[in-house]
């Protein structure tokens, strides 16, 4: 058994990996004693994040792509738009994950260990993670991985599921300063229903088959649809999958804990922490906003046990209703991010999605979309989720 730990963060994804890259990043924070628990090594490319954001972010050096200019297609709308204070931007987990670890091999105070967690808890006013191989002890466990998930199932969950292709043609085809943000111009059989159109160069895309739904299809389903569009949409015949992904995040009306125990010793990051967001599935802008929150309270000898403010229990709110809508049918999602791309100023959507948008921007974004749906889902929410 070892007590000699500041910290320890179990499970090195994205919510752990970045949590690490703050703390080293900080003069004050960097000198802890800090332990990595996972049973396995990250360092496959095996994601592809997107976010926005206004100004550089702690993650700026491997942002792969970025594009000002965003596209958005449904059956009744068509939008180009120039984004005048965000950034569309990229970044591929192989880049980040070495990018974190090359940083934490220079620091001898950082420890990785491959074992596999089975419990994590207080034991006194400390954190303490068991694994298959020992167990550990220290100031606060940080813990991102399922074990405090509350129970989830498709009466309060619906999954955003996805397969990517990476592409290559030999001839160029696309414009690499602009991306297709969402196409709706699909079947809508299993749910909302959208394609991604990434391009990096003129000669390489990731095209993205996104669905939100109660289940997963079969590969094939996935690989007809991603063909069916590259051809008939796209109108490229030969190209080369250079790379491919497949991903499923939880978008649950189902409540996280944002940290555990008497003394508040084990903290909640990431999808763990209720950080992806319930209406969208994105995640990894609201990880970073989040951790650096934790790193600067870690730095002020504060607690970072952080209790949701009255602005995240607003857009929780936004977030459970929209996801009710969706979940009820009572309006499906092509419908309503048609309505809002027809009346709402694009980048105001953008900051709405964020967390971001003002008073007014919402107010536009209330009223662009059928009322009564959303009345009654809102008021559900309000009374318990019933």
């Amino acid at each position: 058994m070892s007590k000699d730990h500041d910290y320890i963060i179990a499970g090195s994804g994205l919510a752990g990996l970045s949590l690490l890259y703050h703390l080293l990043n900080d003069d004050l924070l960097k000198t802890k004693n800090i332990l990595v628990i996972d049973p396995l090594k990250k360092k496959e490319n095996d994601r592809t994040w997107c976010f926005w954001e206004k100004h550089n972010g702690p993650f700026e050096p491997i942002v792969c792509h970025q594009w000002e200019t965003l596209r958005f297609f449904a059956q009744d709308v068509s939008r180009e738009f120039e984004m005048e204070k965000y950034r569309y931007k990229m970044i591929q987990s192989g880049d980040f994950y070495k990018l974190v670890l090359d940083l934490a091999e220079t620091f001898p105070n950082v420890t990785f260990i491959n074992e596999k967690i089975s419990g994590i808890a207080e034991k006194g006013n400390r954190g303490s993670v068991k694994t298959d191989a020992g167990e550990y002890e220290a100031e606060y466990v940080f813990n991102s991985t399922g074990l405090f998930h509350p129970e989830m199932d498709e009466k309060n969950t619906l999954l955003q599921h996805f397969t990517g292709w990476y592409i290559k043609t030999e001839q160029p085809v696309f414009n690499s300063k602009i991306a297709t943000l969402m196409d709706f111009r699909l079947n809508q059989q299993h749910g909302t229903t959208f394609m991604y159109v990434l391009p990096t160069k003129d000669t390489e895309a990731l095209v993205e088959y996104t669905l939100f739904s109660p289940k997963t299809l079969t590969p094939k389903e996935y690989e007809t649809e991603l063909r069916r569009y590259i051809r008939e949409d796209l109108q490229i015949e030969d190209y080369e999958i250079t790379h491919s992904e497949f991903g499923v995040i939880p978008m649950s009306k189902a409540r996280f804990k944002r940290y555990q125990g008497k003394y508040k010793r084990i903290i909640n990051i990431g999808t763990a922490g209720g950080f992806t967001k319930p209406s969208s599935g994105y995640t990894f802008q609201f990880v970073q906003t989040h951790l650096e929150e934790v790193a600067n309270r870690l730095k002020h000898n504060q607690s970072p046990a952080i209790s949701p403010t009255l602005t995240d229990r607003k857009f929780l709110w936004y977030d459970l209703t929209l996801l009710d809508v969706l979940m009820t049918g009572s309006m499906t999602g092509e419908k309503i991010f048609s309505s809002l791309f027809k009346k709402v100023k694009p980048e105001s959507i953008l900051a709405f999605l964020a967390n971001e948008s003002t008073f007014w921007e919402e107010f536009k974004i209330r009223n662009a979309v059928p009322i009564l749906p959303f009345v009654i889902s809102g008021m559900k929410q309000i009374l318990g989720g019933k």
